[in-house]
Formats: structure tokens, sequence, C-alpha cells
């Protein structure tokens, strides 16, 4: 029950920080294995998403400490920009030409998410496609609501100015 209510979540979370599809369903799997052999831990007076999502961080920081995380300049694009392919994720029967358009919209979007500084893309895709409260991320990063709130103002002024450049 509990894969069955937060894979897609904690799958989604881990892809949009780790940018690699099958690197995040190896970690997804790999939480969901921690969250059981964990489970006598998990104290019932806390909410269940907001300690699973506390192992889910906590699997991708261990992650960027063994791997060096690339860092790009927001005025650059990336060498392999051709090449890089960002998790997407398919919609509800629209037209040939619908899907083309979302398509080109999502990896824009896509393309600006990769581009914000971890610290604020890991809040930002809590907040906004994982659907996560203010309280329950600085619960889990163990950090002052304020903070976390100026984090996802800037990820989102971040994004907007990233969005209006010209292609």
């Amino acid at each position: 029950m509990i894969i069955q209510k937060y894979q897609q979540p904690v799958f989604n979370y881990i892809g949009r920080m780790v940018g690699e599809r099958e690197l995040a369903l190896d970690f997804s799997q790999e939480v969901f294995l921690k969250v059981y052999a964990s489970l006598g831990s998990y104290r019932p007076q806390y909410k269940f998403s907001t300690w699973l999502f506390k192992i889910a961080s906590n699997a991708v920081i261990d992650h960027w400490r063994k791997r060096k995380v690339p860092t790009l300049s927001l005025d650059q694009q990336p060498d392999d920009a051709e090449d890089h392919c960002p998790i997407q994720v398919p919609d509800e029967n629209p037209s040939v030409v619908r899907q083309f358009e979302l398509r080109e919209l999502r990896q824009k979007i896509d393309a600006a998410i990769d581009k914000l500084p971890p610290s604020l893309r890991e809040l930002f895709v809590w907040r906004h496609i994982n659907g996560l409260s203010y309280e329950e991320m600085a619960e889990i990063k163990d950090l002052p609501l304020g903070t976390v709130k100026n984090r996802i103002f800037q990820a989102k002024e971040m994004l907007k100015r990233l969005l209006e450049e010209p292609a």
C-alpha cells in the first residue's frame, strides 16, 4: 500500500533531482527498502510522507556527496544540451500537434528547472510537483519556515527569468 501510494511522487522527486530515469528508478527502490527496514523507527505523531521524503532527500544528498554534481552557468547553455533528455510524463490523448507543443513546452520547463541550483530545485519540485506543504519541507530539511518560503520564491523568480529568455 505504501509503494502504491507514494511510488510516483518519490520517483518524480528523485528523477527531478538526479536527472536520470534509470538512476531514479534504482533510488526509488532503495528508498522503499530503507522505509520498510526502518518502519520500526517511524513515529506516528509525524506525517508519514514527511518521514518518507526525508529518507528520499537523504538518498539524493548521499548521491551528490559521492558524485560531484556538475554546475552550470545560468547564462550559458550546457555543451550537451542536444543530448539532454528530461523525464517526460505523457498527457491524456491530446492531438498530435498539441502533443508536439506540450513536449516543446515541457522540455523548456525541464531545462529551466535543471538550471536551478540544487537547493532551490529540490524545494520547488517538492512544492509544485509533489505538492508538499511549506511546513513539511521545513521539517524534512530542518530549515526555518521563512527560509523555505523564500527559496521557493527565489526558484519561481529564477524560473520566470529563464523561461522568458529567447530560445
